[in-house]
């Protein structure tokens, strides 16, 4: 199943994406931002880096609100430019990415 929800965190518009796998014990998770987005650890933050977009990975997440409040595992450089850090929690790099 796939599901799609707007968030706001900090009066700032969201969107988390959530898809169910077969015979995965956890979902992929991604919440975009204007300027970039905070993604499972399913994604690939070295794609992601080659590519040149704006990306943060947290690992370990169910929910949206999990990836809002884990700590930031690996960014892209174009990610650290707008001040995301590792270490931070996903809503703050999405509120960095907005």
């Amino acid at each position: 199943m796939i599901s799609i929800e707007g968030l706001k965190v900090d009066g700032k518009n969201l969107l988390g994406i959530r898809v169910d796998l077969p015979e995965c014990l956890a979902p992929l998770i991604l919440i975009t931002a204007e300027k970039g987005f905070v993604m499972c650890g399913f994604l690939n933050v070295e794609v992601a880096e080659k590519i040149g977009v704006s990306a943060a990975m947290v690992s370990g997440v169910n929910t949206f609100e999990d990836v809002l409040n884990s700590p930031i595992k690996a960014i892209t450089s174009k990610a650290k430019t707008l001040g995301v850090q590792e270490g931070m929690k996903g809503a703050e790099a999405l509120n960095r990415m907005s």
